[in-house]
């Protein structure tokens, strides 16, 4: 497996264009990084709510026929990566349900960390739930309001919840989207030609050729019908927390989020992991494609020379998530490949985001040795993770995360690299100036008081 964390999940909502299920799909599939696991479009024509979902990647999901049965001009979907809820079917989003307020579909990014709590309560009432995902329990709670308005609904359900969640729910004839309070989660609006657009990275505006109107703010709840687009801030406020992995490794680098262009941020956290280091070496190259942004900040600002040293196959499908041992053997190998002819002989600097548990850096050091690397010096574009996330990260328990047991200098010696340097958190802090970041995962300093990281 490949020694990275995953994202929980993409959403993207169109409403008032005709083609809103194929602007979806587009929308998808440029947002394919933010989950692989399944994906699900529902589609409203003012009258009734379809939905299609699949699991696997959204163009192998979503035939044309599939498509063209969802008519209708506001449409919502989204991309999974399991965080909560195993990876099956009726885990896929969005849900759809008809409550007390009418028929409604919801998608969700993010993790809720007083769901179990939440769905206990709600089971001993009686209430029964058919997945394991915590964004069902957003669904109850918005059909147990007694509130006949649906909006009040939404907000008094969404009130009860801890942690991290950018939402869009589509009724028969209106798309909402909503941030929680601290903005955990990005979501973005654009314009289309016709009607408007609500969705996690403006990259998918690109694509489809939206123009970006600007962010949802934190606590803020858009709510767009035939009357127009409203906003409102219903939640108690709270200072903002944006994730700083969005900025890190999660978004695309063509991205805008957080008030930051994404591939910005990344090329300055490279200038500084260059500022903050003093090795020698002959070229610095990136472990792609995660690293490449930092590498290009840190070859400017050490005068090191850019190479790309290691290759990647694009090609490399879920075929080899949970393959047989022997084909596992291979993993790293299936997709990363070094070019012998760029590091034989020389003293090489490789940079990457993250390590988790250690084991991809450790393949990466051994096959650039294989390749004739007289060094090698691992550089790392954000600080060490020693801590899980609660907020719509898929990382490993505490224990499993090398940074949270094993000092730099232990780490170092089981990647078997000749020296390695993280970024200071400090130096991070620098490279994000426009939030007060959560930054959890490396110092432990959870903004919900919900978990002591255990």
């Amino acid at each position: 497996m490949f020694d990275k964390f995953h994202e929980e999940c993409g959403v993207a909502g169109v409403y008032a264009n005709e083609d809103a299920a194929n602007l979806v799909y587009l929308s998808l599939y440029a947002l394919q990084h933010r989950g692989q696991e399944g994906a699900g479009i529902a589609v409203s024509n003012r009258n009734e709510i379809a939905t299609e979902k699949g699991m696997g990647l959204v163009a192998d999901i979503f035939s044309q026929e599939k498509l063209d049965r969802l008519t209708g001009d506001i449409a919502i979907g989204h991309n999974r990566y399991a965080t909560t809820g195993l990876s099956e079917l009726q885990n896929t989003q969005p849900i759809t349900v008809t409550i007390n307020a009418g028929v409604m579909s919801l998608a969700h990014n993010g993790n809720i960390v007083n769901a179990d709590e939440i769905k206990q309560e709600l089971v001993k009432q009686g209430a029964i739930f058919n997945s394991s995902s915590d964004t069902e329990v957003v669904v109850h709670l918005i059909a147990k309001s007694k509130k006949e308005d649906l909006l009040d609904s939404i907000v008094t359900a969404l009130s009860q919840l801890k942690g991290a969640f950018s939402l869009l729910l589509m009724t028969n004839d209106k798309l909402i989207g909503v941030r929680d309070p601290m903005g955990m989660r990005p979501l973005v609006l654009g314009k289309l030609k016709n009607g408007y657009i609500l969705t996690s990275e403006s990259c998918a505006l690109d694509l489809i050729e939206a123009t970006m109107v600007r962010e949802i703010e934190p606590g803020e709840m858009v709510i767009i019908d035939d009357d127009g687009l409203k906003s409102i801030f219903p939640f108690e406020k709270t200072a903002p927390r944006p994730c700083v992995f969005e900025h890190i490794y999660f978004a695309r680098p063509d991205s805008f989020i957080f008030g930051n262009s994404v591939y910005e941020v990344r090329k300055r956290l490279g200038v500084k992991l260059a500022e903050e280091d003093d090795v020698e070496a002959d070229l610095v190259i990136p472990v792609p494609d995660s690293g490449v942004v930092a590498t290009l900040g840190y070859s400017e600002k050490s005068g090191m020379a850019f190479q790309m040293g290691l290759m990647r196959n694009h090609y490399v499908g879920r075929t080899f998530i949970e393959p047989s041992q022997s084909i596992r053997h291979f993993g790293v190998k299936i997709k990363l490949n070094p070019v012998r002819e760029v590091i034989e002989g020389k003293r090489v600097v490789v940079v990457d985001d993250s390590i988790v548990r250690g084991t991809t850096s450790r393949k990466i050091v051994k096959m650039l040795r294989e390749a004739g690397a007289k060094e090698v010096h691992m550089r790392i574009s954000s600080p060490p993770t020693a801590f899980p996330c609660f907020y719509g990260i898929d990382t490993p328990t505490r224990k499993e995360l090398i940074a949270s047991t094993h000092t730099i200098e232990e780490t170092r010696k089981y990647i078997t690299a000749d020296s390695l340097h993280y970024l200071s958190i400090d130096g991070l802090m620098e490279c994000v100036q426009s939030y007060d970041y959560c930054h959890a995962c490396f110092s432990g300093a959870y903004p919900t008081m919900h978990h002591n990281g255990d």
